[in-house]
């Protein structure tokens, strides 16, 4: 893949804060918003706190074990994004979101995923991970999980190496679900890094779903199943790719240690209540009808 630059505008740089989930949806889209409104856009790193849920925009929520996961402590939110639904485990995840005006960035769906997805490529190749679009396609097991559903070669990034213990985990296995929404004319685009995989977990969080935590661990893989390295290097290596691929662009600027407004905080906590702690929102198809 050939590699694109930014976009030149300024930038901040806020690095991981660990929130609950319905937090970390709001701050995503109240970056949206700012980057449309003439302020900074926004690279970030988060972490999920407690563990937590995101069912894609469009989810049927009958999808979801809602008992496994109260009884977990596990949260439930719904993305703005579309696709399966995703646990986001609050050590085995490392999250990202970029918030950029839409006009400076392509206007076809794909180019402008592409072009966010380069930091993150570059992220696993500092971690020595050997990650890219997967070739071909590789059929769906479980509709309701995102990570379960078609690999694609358009925009699926799969990890290649393991361990060496079972011949069949040596092929292409799904290391980061990425997706991306327009609002308010910016472009904000959040995926999940898999830094480790809690294959019951995962599972547990859906109705019966039709695949063992052997099939799931075939398909799903983490950093730190492929490469030494702890969490926190992990989570400083995407800061890391974030800074150098926004400040790469002529005319960028960074802020390396960005944080959010009193303001933008005080719209984040509107939008939890108003939407993604919603009982309405979060258990309705879809998210209660599109606000």
């Amino acid at each position: 893949m050939d590699d694109m630059t930014a976009t030149a505008v300024d930038w901040r740089l806020i690095r991981e804060e660990a929130r609950p989930g319905p937090m970390q949806m709001a701050l995503d889209e109240v970056a949206a918003e700012t980057a449309a409104a003439g302020g900074p856009a926004t690279l970030r790193t988060y972490r999920w706190e407690p563990s937590c849920l995101t069912l894609g925009r469009h989810q049927d929520p009958e999808t979801v074990d809602w008992a496994f996961c109260e009884r977990e402590g596990i949260d439930v939110t719904r993305r703005q994004t579309g696709g399966g639904g995703i646990y986001h485990d609050a050590r085995g995840d490392v999250a990202y979101a970029i918030a950029v005006p839409a006009e400076t960035v392509p206007g076809e769906l794909l180019d402008c995923y592409h072009l966010l997805c380069e930091p993150v490529l570059d992220a696993f190749d500092r971690l020595g991970v050997d990650a890219d679009y997967v070739e071909e396609s590789v059929p769906e097991l479980y509709h309701p999980a995102c990570y379960l559903r078609e690999l694609h070669p358009a925009h699926d990034v799969v990890a290649v190496g393991g361990d060496g213990s079972d011949a069949d985990r040596d092929g292409p296995r799904k290391i980061a679900g990425n997706a991306q929404y327009r609002k308010r004319e910016a472009v904000i685009q959040h995926g999940s890094l898999s830094f480790s995989v809690d294959a019951d977990r995962h599972l547990g969080v859906f109705a019966d779903p039709p695949v063992t935590a052997d099939e799931f661990r075939e398909r799903v893989v983490g950093m730190g199943d492929l490469v030494d390295v702890d969490r926190p290097d992990a989570v400083a290596t995407v800061e890391a790719a974030l800074d150098d691929w926004a400040g790469a662009a002529p005319e960028a600027t960074v802020d390396p240690d960005g944080s959010w407004t009193d303001a933008e905080l005080e719209r984040a906590e509107e939008l939890v209540e108003e939407k993604y702690r919603d009982e309405e929102w979060i258990r309705t198809q879809p998210g209660g009808g599109g606000r």
